[in-house]
């Protein structure tokens, strides 16, 4: 159970760009509570993207900013640079991406830091897997693959969410079901993505509406990762 409730939702949102600030403010203002992962050689950098044909900022927040604009959700690991961590063959290489990355933020923090998402799409590479279990501090590690349900599951270091956040037709569809359940068993809503791609296509009221819908339940408890996962 989730602090006492069969229904949970958490948020997990990756590269910790300046666009956190503006969805932390919606979480906060829902009462929804996310986890936010973060590549800390990479603070500060200044970058654009192409997305969906459409030019983005990509401007990672600054290392003195961190610890004010996480207050109340969860930071976690997502490795010092961002490298696909499957093509690395060096195992050491890959400990010290994520247990490096993992201490830089416990500095700036002053909290012990359990969990992490993978980077680059790295969601099949068992070896991987088993290399944060076994030599790392990390607890849990989410992909990027979609179950499109609400089962919890026992591998927490190829932890699958529930949707992507700009799949909107799955997400409202999936929010209302979550909302109607009542279960035996304990459930989980996972949702995930990078605060940037709102600036696509401008869908900040759309997941503002989306919020709307599935917070402020009774019966739903609002957690970070490692609230809902350990």
């Amino acid at each position: 159970m989730f602090n006492g409730k069969m229904k949970a939702i958490t948020f997990s949102y990756d590269d910790c760009t300046t666009q956190d600030i503006r969805l932390i403010e919606l979480f906060n203002k829902y009462g929804a509570k996310a986890t936010f992962n973060i590549n800390s050689e990479l603070l500060g950098n200044k970058n654009e993207l192409i997305r969906k044909g459409v030019k983005i900022r990509h401007d990672k927040l600054s290392a003195k900013d961190i610890k004010k604009v996480y207050e109340g959700h969860e930071v976690a690991v997502h490795t010092l640079t961002h490298p696909c961590l499957q093509d690395i063959e060096d195992d050491n290489e890959i400990i010290r991406q994520i247990e490096e990355d993992r201490k830089n933020l416990e500095a700036i923090l002053g909290y012990k830091i359990e969990g992490m998402a993978y980077p680059c799409h790295g969601n099949n590479a068992e070896r991987v897997a088993q290399i944060i279990k076994t030599r790392t501090e990390i607890k849990y590690a989410r992909t990027t693959i979609s179950t499109f349900n609400f089962d919890l599951q026992e591998n927490l270091y190829q932890f699958n969410p529930t949707v992507h956040h700009d799949d909107f037709d799955n997400l409202f569809k999936l929010g209302e079901e979550f909302l109607r359940l009542k279960p035996d068993s304990p459930k989980l809503f996972y949702i995930w993505g990078h605060s940037f791609e709102f600036d696509i296509f401008n869908d900040w009221d759309k997941f503002e509406e989306f919020l709307k819908l599935v917070c402020g339940k009774d019966d739903i408890f609002y957690g970070t990762n490692r609230e809902v996962l350990l």
